[in-house]
């Protein structure tokens, strides 16, 4: 059991630059994970980056069905991520949403099977791939680790609606009662 940590919002420094290696596979790595697990569920995501939660690390957690309806759960310490090659690649245009732009949705296209090789806490090799949802979470949480935000792959122009009807939500939260 984690502690809910506050999620990082759009515009804060840490989401817009690259993460730092993990060198330590200890118990503060296994409680970070834990914390952003129980981060991740009390903001009902499928998906969360270490600087989601302000710590600017790469590693993120996941807990998604891929295309066949198969439950994935797990962590990833230090991901590369893979995708097929572009004879190989077909592209999944479905709607992409962050727990750091809440509320907001756009279409965006990725590849459809994805692959992301790292570490458990514990140091040990894994590798995940995925399809349907999880492939998109796969691309998605090593963007952030990366320091970009889905909105940064959407045209100009989507970015700018995005963003507006993002402002626009956070306005209409903080009006008086």
């Amino acid at each position: 059991m984690g502690e809910v940590r506050p999620i990082v919002r759009v515009g804060d420094p840490v989401l817009h630059r690259p993460c730092e290696p993990v060198t330590g596979f200890d118990g503060e790595l296994a409680a970070l994970v834990a914390d952003m697990f129980a981060s991740m569920y009390a903001a009902e995501g499928v998906g969360l980056a270490a600087n989601q939660i302000g710590v600017p690390l790469r590693v993120f957690v996941y807990d998604c069905q891929d295309a066949d309806g198969r439950s994935h759960k797990g962590v990833v310490v230090n991901p590369v991520l893979e995708l097929p090659g572009l004879g190989e690649r077909r592209l999944d245009a479905g709607d992409e949403g962050c727990l750091s732009v809440p509320g907001q949705y756009a279409p965006l296209p990725r590849a459809d099977r994805a692959t992301v090789r790292g570490f458990d806490t514990g140091g040990e090799p894994v590798v995940v791939e995925g399809t349907g949802l999880l492939a998109r979470c796969l691309q998605h949480e090593t963007d952030h680790l990366d320091g970009h935000l889905y909105i940064d792959r959407l045209p100009a122009k989507r970015r700018k609606q995005v963003l507006a009807a993002y402002e626009e939500s956070t306005k209409a939260d903080k009006a008086p009662l």
